[in-house]
């Protein structure tokens, strides 16, 4: 009898023990033998269960196992934090909110920005947003193009309804005229001899800005009119064998947003082809190897990916505050030789107001740029977000491009409940650059510009590079990304050469690279 209990009391135990290996770690399990005290501790429960005899260990078996199922249902309740996180993180206003006034506004004012498109632009005032302050652009009849505060400060009529004429626009409430430079020209309604009307249109000006037109894109600068900068020519401008096609896509969303996209090389393999099918190429798909390189306001983003044969290197690129280029969309899959194929489009994100945000751009295309059959307003969309902008909600859930995904966090995301990685990595530096930046402005410290210097031409890096480079009996991962290094350090070689000059000899370089195997 007593060796058949000792027996019983045994597998009692092993049953247990079996329960108590699937807790996790923080429950305290005794067994001290036939008598004694098992105790079983959960972070502020705790369970002691005392067994004189074996008779009562045997009785209560099922309710310890009552106990230990008890438990693990707790702890995978524990599991669901819904309640916990139900609060939303705030945002980041420091580099988010640019309204008139703020830090990122002042800081944000300091450049050129393009706010329309030429062709948007008549004699038919056209009202518009930038940086939260509503304006109205126009063109006088003799075709300058003015861009101006939308209300008369007369009586606060909108000159949307304004008529445009040789000198300027005149509201249509009460005649007043005003030049492009927001100079009153004429108070009609008023005496001519009244010594108050002319005082005024000798001391006061319609709020006004620049603008400069170029290539099909309205630039201006809205800040203050003793600091304006010269207006910045990137090398972008003048690439030869390019035809570029103006374009304006709108978001719903804040600029921080949009931006954060060129700095996050990564995503391309996800949303672009895992999530919503192949939009660009197939060869996308390769996460690849990442480095990003800093560059005074320059930053970039180079995804260096293997394709069969072929090493592929892709540089996104950011120049502060809003400029960015990226490889091209369709001229490079990784799968045929490029040599320093340039960006399939040169773009500005400009903020409307803290919740909306638009990209006004060149699509590049020719035999450096993506193929001629994209020149167009889808080819365009495509290009920007991987898919056309104007589509029904069904087909948006199904396959959703860079619109969606960026629209989709809300107007101004919750950047305090964001956990970046290491390939989070040229967000992080970028925005922590324009933070400093708006910090010393603040200190009275204006920020740089692009040129270092007036008159400088501004060499850019974005870009593609397929080398025909077959595996390796060495670590192939380490070696493709020795070989985006390699690429990216000699084009900042060649930086101060002449245009021209220095495309050739890059893409020389790159062809003795591919041949010799040498990186």
């Amino acid at each position: 009898m007593k060796l058949e209990l000792h027996h019983q009391n045994l597998r009692i135990h092993e049953q247990i023990q079996r329960k108590a290996n699937r807790l996790p770690k923080q429950y305290c399990i005794q067994f001290p033998g036939t008598a004694g005290q098992y105790k079983i501790l959960r972070e502020d429960h705790v369970w002691i269960c005392c067994f004189w005899t074996l008779y009562i260990l045997q009785k209560i078996q099922s309710n310890l196992i009552a106990i230990f199922t008890l438990i693990n249902n707790n702890q995978v309740m524990k599991n669901f934090r819904g309640y916990k996180q139900s609060k939303l993180p705030k945002s980041d206003e420091t580099i988010s909110q640019t309204d008139p006034g703020t830090s990122c506004g002042e800081y944000l004012r300091r450049y050129w920005h393009p706010v329309a498109l030429t062709a948007e632009v008549s004699t038919t005032p056209l009202q518009i947003r930038i940086l939260g302050e509503d304006l109205v652009i126009f063109k006088t009849t003799e075709n300058k193009i003015g861009l101006v505060h939308k209300n008369c400060p007369h009586r606060r009529a909108s000159l949307v309804y304004g008529k445009c004429e040789k000198k300027g626009i005149r509201c249509c409430y009460h005649g007043w005229l005003f030049a492009p430079d927001g100079e009153i020209l004429e108070t009609p309604g008023e005496d001519p001899n009244s010594k108050s009307a002319a005082k005024l249109r000798k001391t006061f000006k319609l709020g006004a800005y620049p603008v400069f037109e170029f290539n099909g894109l309205v630039f201006t600068y809205m800040g203050p009119p003793e600091n304006t900068p010269e207006f910045p020519h990137y090398d972008a401008f003048d690439t030869p064998e390019i035809t570029k096609r103006p374009y304006r896509i709108e978001y719903n969303c804040n600029w921080i947003q949009v931006l954060d996209a060129i700095m996050d090389p990564v995503h391309t393999s996800f949303l672009h082809v895992q999530s919503s099918g192949i939009q660009f190429s197939k060869g996308f798909a390769e996460v690849g190897e990442l480095e990003f390189f800093e560059r005074g306001v320059q930053y970039l983003g180079c995804n260096t990916r293997r394709v069969d044969d072929h090493v592929w290197v892709r540089v996104n690129e950011l120049i502060l505050p809003n400029f960015t280029q990226a490889g091209s969309a369709f001229a490079a899959d990784g799968t045929k030789t490029r040599y320093f194929g340039r960006s399939s489009f040169t773009r500005w994100v400009v903020p409307v107001d803290d919740n909306h945000c638009i990209a006004l751009a060149w699509g590049n295309f020719g035999e450096r740029g993506d193929p001629i059959e994209y020149n167009s307003k889808e080819g365009c969309e495509r290009i920007e977000a991987g898919e056309i902008m104007d589509r029904p909600w069904e087909e948006r859930q199904l396959r959703p491009g860079d619109a969606e995904a960026v629209e989709g966090m809300g107007s101004i995301t919750a950047h305090k409940g964001e956990h970046l990685m290491p390939t989070d990595y040229g967000i992080m530096i970028y925005r922590r650059r324009i933070r400093k930046l708006i910090k010393s402005l603040k200190e009275g410290k204006e920020p740089p510009q692009p040129q270092h210097k007036k008159g400088d031409i501004i060499k850019t890096n974005g870009q593609d590079t397929v080398l025909r480079i077959p595996k390796r009996n060495i670590d192939d991962r380490k070696f493709i990304k020795s070989v985006g290094s390699a690429v990216i350090k000699m084009q900042f070689n060649f930086e101060n050469l002449p245009l021209k000059e220095r495309d050739k000899s890059i893409i020389n370089n790159l062809s003795e690279m591919e041949k010799s195997g040498l990186f």
